[in-house]
């Protein structure tokens, strides 16, 4: 890495150039970050701060992280991606301080933390969506309803071929590509589309790398795959998108379908991509929150996820939703601090 911080307000190239950097850390400890802030300021404050979870979040904590530490430089952050359900097993080992979630914790993993003592907070710190691609090549379908992705990728489908879901479609037999089932974006989507956690089809090609997904699939006419969004966008030159059906209208991921989705007061004139956007967490080990570098980080991570979101391919999340958590903030740091 340079010796300069990253600052927001990226145009596009920059934006995808710099999550694809740090999208190269998600197998490992981003411990190197610490390494990296060879300048930046020495504010007083001072320890080690340890985040994993979900790898689709990574750049975003990876890029909040690095700005956090180039002002606090004597503060070590490191950030791993192994997976929003292998996160929480250590999260709530009480092993980690900072959980990303590309789902919300579930009931077996609550009682885990309970059983351990650890309690947490959860904050929204991004929006996503989760983006259904296909081949370029793929000039027939261009739209899905949720009940067509169901007879898709539902556990027991009979559909073998595009033939086999639209008579007028290629009688060619369909590769699938997505997540593997350590993932919160698999979690997600099998649940929004087939039902239940873990509702899949059992010969589709799962996997822990999104890019596995991309190569896949823009390698097979044939193919169709999910992922999340960001991907889609840093690879729409290869990719297409196939629109989903809202119970209104087909609509695709985009900025402001997303942000849609979130948004309780509503975007006139805008669709809502559903049910396929969601929001992404950080979870807090709230009894950290008496140490003043992670008080100080998490603060932080509220005031710059807006824009360090836009700047690694994701959405921010609404102005109201920030404020809110920004007050359970401060009253968990007054009952910890």
């Amino acid at each position: 890495m340079g010796n300069e911080p990253i600052t927001g307000n990226a145009d596009s190239g920059h934006s995808l150039t710099r999550r694809r950097a740090l999208l190269g850390a998600a197998g490992t400890a981003f411990a190197g970050l610490a390494g990296c802030i060879t300048r930046g300021e020495d504010s007083g404050l001072e320890g080690e701060i340890r985040i994993d979870g979900s790898n689709t979040l990574l750049p975003n904590s990876a890029l909040v992280s690095e700005l956090f530490m180039w002002d606090n430089n004597q503060v070590r952050i490191s950030v791993s991606g192994s997976g929003t359900g292998a996160g929480f097993q250590q999260f709530c080992r009480d092993e980690t301080d900072l959980q990303n979630a590309s789902r919300e914790i579930s009931d077996d993993e609550q009682s885990q933390c309970a059983e351990n003592d650890v309690d947490w907070l959860e904050l929204d710190v991004v929006m996503d969506g989760i983006a259904i691609i296909k081949h370029p090549d793929n000039t027939w379908c261009d739209e899905l309803t949720v009940d067509e992705l169901n007879q898709l990728w539902g556990r027991g489908s009979d559909i073998d071929t595009w033939a086999d879901l639209d008579d007028d479609w290629p009688d060619e037999e369909i590769s699938f590509y997505g997540r593997d089932a350590a993932s919160g974006t698999y979690d997600y989507f099998t649940e929004q589309i087939n039902g239940a956690v873990g509702n899949i089809r059992d010969d589709y090609s799962g996997s822990p790398d999104t890019n596995n997904i991309v190569r896949g699939v823009r390698g097979n006419e044939h193919a169709i795959g999910f992922a999340g969004a960001g991907y889609y966008e840093e690879n729409s030159d290869d990719l297409e998108l196939i629109e989903v059906y809202n119970g209104n209208e087909y609509v695709a991921p985009t900025d402001e379908s997303i942000q849609a989705a979130e948004d309780e007061e509503g975007m006139d004139d805008v669709e809502p991509y559903l049910p396929l956007s969601r929001p992404m967490y950080l979870y807090v080990r709230t009894p950290a929150l008496e140490r003043p570098a992670f008080r100080e980080f998490v603060r932080f991570y509220l005031e710059n996820t807006q824009e360090t979101a836009s700047d690694v391919g994701f959405y921010p999340v609404p102005d109201a939703t920030i404020d809110e958590q920004r007050e359970e903030l401060e009253a968990a740091i007054e009952e910890h601090a």
